[in-house]
């Protein structure tokens, strides 16, 4: 898997006007910092985030990706895999929500014409919008059908992120004629869109999801983004790095989780409150137990991080590419995501789970939240499961077979 990497290229030079990536890694950490104070309050309340998305907002994280000269941030996907990742170490269910807005919001530059990609990040960055929804295949199609101006939507479905606090949302619907699958815009406010909060997770339950009912809710034009088709005769190379670039915000979510929950169980248990064993003083650093096991899920966590920062160059290096990109270049960006996705599930799933079993008793405390953590991580893990694709890494290894566009749920 040799991809090369660019340095440079459309998605670094936008990030040449804007405040850098030190910039906004610092305000990433204090807004990760802020939500960490009250994070297992928040949750155990349940309520949706209005809250946090305000204080997103206040930070200039929803811009972040927009280009400068539109209004926003100006940074790169690399940066904003980082402020992910830091925001999803604080609180796993707006690190979901955040990769999501990032994802949906940016969605236009890849399948839309250059025009209408400009015009909604414009208006994204100038109203400050929040995106929600998704273009996963799942439950029953939308249908998009043809009327005498523009078309109509309608059906219903449900989504895990940001349709409660959503200023616009971005789905997936079927032409009604043609069988076409393509992305779609909608306001919320609009009459003839109802959303219910019924999504009901026992994890993430701060990610604002819920289901969205869509009777003749007028779709224009302009509100059709491009093609989600599989075709690689529809579907560009470009067009088709959607499916890496989310779901590799996928992997920071799982990483900032697995990297949350080991920095507080090693607080706790510096702060010698985790009796593991009555033979070693309460949070003894000489209890072998619990070194290995920290030891172990350290290996973990690090060897997912660094496989992750190998897939992170090749998603920047093909965006680099443009529309030089070819399929077989995009087969192995995807792989490379692929191989992340398995290894940082594994090490947030361990991780989250045998956190409760290094602080022993007093991590089954509400109070301390510590099980919010292993929650989030596999409820993220049912709606993203990467055990079936490990069938396409080998698929790709043995026979050189490209992996299907799959896109994050």
């Amino acid at each position: 898997m040799d991809v090369a990497i660019a340095p440079s290229g459309p998605a670094a030079e936008s990030a040449l006007h804007g405040p850098g990536h030190a910039h906004w890694l610092r305000v990433a950490r204090e807004t990760a910092d802020d939500l960490a104070t009250d994070a297992a309050a928040r949750e155990q309340a349940g309520k949706v985030p209005f809250d946090e998305v305000s204080r997103l907002r206040e930070a200039g994280l929803l811009t972040l990706l927009v280009p400068a000269g539109l209004g926003g941030g100006g940074a790169d996907w690399p940066t904003a895999y980082s402020v992910v990742r830091k925001i999803a170490a604080a609180d796993g269910a707006i690190g979901q929500l955040l990769g999501c807005h990032y994802f949906l919001s940016w969605s236009a530059r890849f399948l839309s014409k250059p025009a209408l990609a400009t015009q909604v990040e414009r208006r994204s960055a100038a109203e400050q919008w929040c995106w929600g929804g998704g273009f996963a295949h799942q439950e029953l199609p939308l249908a998009l059908s043809r009327k005498t101006r523009g078309y109509v939507l309608d059906g219903r479905q449900s989504y895990t992120t940001g349709v409660l606090v959503a200023d616009r949302l971005a789905v997936r619907a079927r032409r009604a004629d043609t069988g076409e699958p393509f992305a779609v815009t909608v306001d919320p406010t609009h009459h003839g869109v109802r959303i219910e909060g019924d999504a009901d997770t026992f994890g993430q339950r701060l990610a604002a999801g819920g289901s969205v009912e869509f009777d003749s809710v007028p779709v224009a034009a302009r509100d059709i983004l491009g093609s989600l088709s599989a075709d690689e005769d529809v579907l560009s190379p470009l067009a088709a790095l959607t499916s890496p670039v989310g779901r590799l915000l996928s992997v920071q979510i799982l990483l900032g989780m697995t990297e949350g929950v080991l920095a507080e169980a090693r607080e706790y248990s510096r702060a010698g409150h985790s009796p593991r064993h009555t033979a070693w003083p309460a949070g003894s650093p000489q209890d072998p137990q619990m070194l290995t096991a920290y030891g172990e899920l350290t290996v973990l966590a690090r060897s997912a991080s660094a496989l992750t920062g190998q897939a992170l160059e090749a998603v920047h290096g093909g965006l680099s590419r443009g529309e030089d990109l070819a399929y077989d270049e995009y087969a192995e960006i995807s792989v490379l995501v692929t191989m992340a996705e398995a290894a940082a599930s594994k090490a947030a799933t361990e991780s989250t789970t045998r956190a409760l079993d290094i602080l022993g008793p007093r991590s089954a405390s509400s109070r301390l939240g510590f099980d919010r953590f292993w929650r989030n991580a596999r409820t993220h893990s049912l709606y993203e499961p990467v055990a079936h694709r490990l069938r396409d890494v080998g698929d790709y290894f043995l026979n050189g077979a490209h992996p299907p566009f799959v896109l994050p749920v």
